[in-house]
């Protein structure tokens, strides 16, 4: 029975990520069409029941994704609560933050209760959705920190495929880029 549990558990979490490798995704670029997608998430008040999508926002919102690798990272930590005390530039009446990890809801609820995050995390355990946006990285089974803006026609209008938190250069670029965007 134990043995039986562990198996499924592997099938689950490692069979998943491997349907990926060998599928080829266009690269993003601005102007053409983000791929849309269904997540589990949580916030730092509950795991939520359900999923959100991109094309929920379609029409209403700007949508800034961003893509980890990991809850509970130093990198990740940094970027999250980056975006954190800086909310209300990221974020507004025409802006929804998404992240992005392959960590389960469960994870994502205790990482945003205890840094305090307004902003929902999305789960993409099997990493189906990582890849459609060049953001996983099959060699270590984790998503490439990447940070996408969308606009409210669901199409790509900002990209950076090398986001980094050693300093705030690349958050600086990203604040230009929602600036120039929002009405």
């Amino acid at each position: 029975m134990r043995f039986a549990l562990m198996l499924l558990l592997l099938v689950m979490f490692v069979t998943p990520t491997a349907r990926t490798q060998g599928v080829s995704y266009p690269e993003p670029e601005v102007g053409g069409q983000a791929p849309d997608f269904a997540l589990p998430f949580a916030n730092r008040d509950s795991v939520g029941f359900g999923t959100v999508s991109l094309s929920q926002f379609a029409g209403e919102k700007i949508t800034l994704i961003a893509f980890y690798p990991a809850d509970w990272s130093g990198g990740c930590t940094r970027e999250v609560c980056t975006f954190r005390d800086n909310f209300d530039v990221l974020a507004g009446p025409d802006v929804v933050v998404l992240g992005i990890s392959g960590d389960s809801p469960y994870s994502h609820h205790e990482w945003a209760k205890h840094h305090d995050l307004p902003f929902l995390l999305l789960s993409d355990l099997r990493h189906t959705v990582a890849p459609a946006y060049h953001s996983y990285n099959p060699s270590s089974g984790y998503n490439k920190r990447t940070v996408f803006v969308i606009d409210k026609d669901g199409r790509f209008a900002y990209i950076d495929l090398q986001y980094s938190t050693r300093d705030m250069e690349s958050f600086k670029k990203l604040q230009e880029a929602l600036a120039e965007i929002i009405p």
